[in-house]
C-alpha cells in the first residue's frame, strides 16, 4: 500500500467518478483505475463498486476510506509542522463556508490570505449549512464557519451576529420596515431545507410564539430561493449577508423580522486534530479581522460581536 495510492483512492470517492477526479488530481483515468485495482488486490476485497453513475464504497472500501483521510491528515500534518512555524506558516487550509456567508466572506478572505499569508494555500468548500457540518464531523475541514443561536455557541469564536429578515420581490406593494413574527403566515414561503442552521432557527422561534408559516418551498439552494424570489414566485427568510448583493442593486427588498427579532451567531470552528498547525492557526486568527472590516465598512450587514453585548 502506498501513500499515493490512498490519495488517489479518497479522491476517486470524493469526486463520484474516476473521470472527475483524473481531472481534479491531474492523473489519467487510466492510471487512477490502476492503482485503486492494486489496492484491491493487495487487500483482496472489492472497495469500490463501478457503474455508469460513478462509483459508491463497499463496506471494505468505507472502512479503508475512514483510516485513509486520518492517514493523510497525520502526513499533512507532519509536513506542515516541518516546513511551517508560527513567524512563516505554511501549506494548504482547508474551510468550510455556507453559501449566504461566502457571498460576503469568501473574495475579502482569500484576498488577505493572499496577501498576509502567502505560503498558505486556502481551499474553500461553499455550501448549505447542514452538509457542512456533516463533512466537519467527518474531518474534511481544518476550519468552518458556521450559524448558532447565541446559547448554542459553545467554545467556538463569534465572528458577527446577524437578524433574519423577510426576503420580498421588488415590485410588491409598498412593505413598511419591519413585520411581526406572527404576520409570516400571510407570505408563500422558499425557504432552505430542515437541515439548514437558518430554518432550524426560525422554526425554534415560531415554535415558542406558537405562529405558523406557509412553507411551500423547500430548496437546497441559496441560488435557487434567491431567483425564485426575484422573479415574485415566492418570499423567503434569510440573513442579510444572503442576499446583499441583489438588495444593493433593487432586484430584492428586506423587511425586518420583530416581536420577536431572530438572531443568530456567526462562529468559526476548528477541528481539534488542528489546533497545533501554525497554518490553520494563522488563518483562524486572521478571519476575524477581515469579518470585522466588513463590518465596519458596511459590506457586511451584522453586527460586531462586542457591539451586540
Amino acid at each position: 500500500m502506498e501513500i499515493r495510492q490512498l490519495r488517489y483512492f479518497v479522491g476517486v470517492v470524493d469526486a463520484g467518478s474516476f473521470t472527475k477526479a483524473a481531472v481534479l488530481l491531474h492523473v489519467a483515468q487510466s492510471a487512477l483505475s490502476l492503482h485503486v485495482r492494486q489496492l484491491e488486490e493487495s487487500f483482496g476485497t472489492q472497495l469500490l463498486v463501478r457503474d455508469r453513475t460513478g462509483v459508491s464504497v463497499t463496506e471494505s472500501g468505507a472502512r479503508l476510506l475512514k483510516r485513509a483521510r486520518s492517514i493523510l491528515k497525520e502526513i499533512q500534518l507532519t509536513e506542515t509542522e516541518l516546513t511551517s512555524t508560527a513567524a512563516a506558516p505554511a501549506g494548504e487550509v482547508t474551510i468550510g463556508i455556507p453559501s449566504g456567508a461566502a457571498r460576503v466572506l469568501s473574495g475579502p478572505l482569500l484576498e488577505a490570505v493572499g496577501k498576509e499569508l502567502p505560503r498558505v494555500s486556502l481551499k474553500m468548500i461553499e455550501g448549505m449549512t447542514g452538509p457542512l457540518e456533516e463533512w466537519m464531523a467527518a474531518g474534511r475541514f481544518n476550519l468552518a464557519v458556521f450559524y448558532r443561536t447565541a446559547d448554542s455557541v459553545g467554545q467556538m469564536t463569534v465572528l458577527a451576529r446577524e437578524e433574519l429578515c423577510l426576503v420580498v420581490p421588488p415590485g410588491q406593494p409598498p412593505f413598511e420596515d419591519s413585520i411581526a413574527l406572527a404576520d409570516l403566515h400571510a407570505f408563500t414561503l422558499a425557504v432552505p431545507m430542515r437541515n439548514n442552521n437558518v430554518r432550524r432557527s426560525v422554526a425554534d422561534v415560531v415554535a415558542q410564539h406558537g405562529c405558523q408559516l406557509d412553507v411551500r418551498f423547500e430548496l437546497d439552494s441559496l441560488s435557487t430561493i434567491i431567483n425564485m424570489v426575484t422573479r415574485g414566485q415566492a418570499y423567503s427568510i434569510l440573513a442579510p449577508s444572503a442576499i446583499q448583493k441583489e438588495a444593493s442593486q433593487v432586484q430584492l427588498r428586506t423587511v425586518k423580522i420583530i416581536d420577536p427579532v431572530i438572531t443568530r451567531s456567526v462562529v468559526l470552528a476548528v477541528s481539534p486534530n488542528d489546533e497545533r498547525s501554525p497554518a490553520v492557526s494563522a488563518v483562524r486568527k486572521l478571519i476575524p479581522v477581515v469579518v470585522r472590516n466588513l463590518i465596519e465598512s458596511r459590506r457586511w450587514s451584522a453586527t460586531a460581536p462586542d457591539a451586540a453585548n
